[in-house]
């Protein structure tokens, strides 16, 4: 939700202080995740460890609008979202670690660098067109600085449904991924190839690195032109 920290910052009124706060329990709470993986949920399935994940990141980004609406259940606002900010970041933590061992096994023996090198472009312009996808939606709704110190705040929610939704969306695609291990190691072993799978691969990549870098630039050269302040 591109809107969120402008939020946080015009309507809450926190200070870069306590953003910076949030930052850093979140990041303490993404190393506890990856620790939680190894030490509890790495007998689970895989696709039991994604169906869960993604439900409880629904969630916590759900839990958004309550605080939007002021309700916090007694707590501050900061300390709310605190907790919902930062536990997101935790089920990031968890579904780190099966993310890398996937990458590690399905590397072939002799080509380690160079898939590497292809999963970590694909996750990292992932990363980077999702940015971008989020301050384009941000033209969708009014949620401008002044509509939100205005009290105008049904762009914003509007938005935070909007994006929940699309987090939730990911588990339709759990089914595609292997169960444990051994699945893994059998897919791995299969000798067939794709050319279409290889060209779609390819095309997506490149238009996601092209996107994200467009996106960039104006943000830089024409600040606005999504409609946000």
């Amino acid at each position: 939700n591109g809107a969120w920290r402008e939020f946080q910052k015009t309507v809450l009124g926190f200070t870069s202080s306590q953003l910076n706060i949030i930052l850093i329990v979140a990041y303490v709470l993404l190393y506890l995740g990856v620790l939680a993986y190894k030490y509890y949920f790495i007998t689970w399935s895989w696709r039991s460890v994604y169906i869960l994940t993604t439900l409880l990141n629904g969630v916590f980004s759900a839990l958004q609008v309550l605080l939007i609406y002021g309700i916090t259940f007694g707590l501050s606002p900061f300390l709310f979202a605190l907790g919902d900010d930062a536990f997101a970041e935790f089920i990031g933590g968890i579904q780190f670690l099966p993310t890398t061992i996937m990458m590690v096994h399905l590397c072939p023996a002799g080509s380690e660098g160079a898939s590497y090198a292809m999963f970590t472009t694909v996750n990292n312009s992932a990363l980077n067109l999702s940015s971008a996808i989020s301050t384009t939606l941000l033209g969708i709704w009014d949620v401008s600085k002044t509509a939100l110190s205005a009290g105008n705040l049904t762009g914003l929610i509007n938005l935070t449904y909007l994006t929940t939704f699309c987090q939730i969306a990911g588990i339709l695609f759990v089914g595609l991924l292997p169960k444990t291990k051994e699945d893994l190691q059998k897919l791995n072993h299969k000798s067939s190839t794709s050319m279409w799978g290889g060209a779609i691969f390819l095309t997506i990549t490149f238009f996601s690195i092209m996107d994200a870098l467009v996106v960039g630039v104006l943000n830089v050269v024409v600040p606005g032109w999504a409609g946000e302040s």
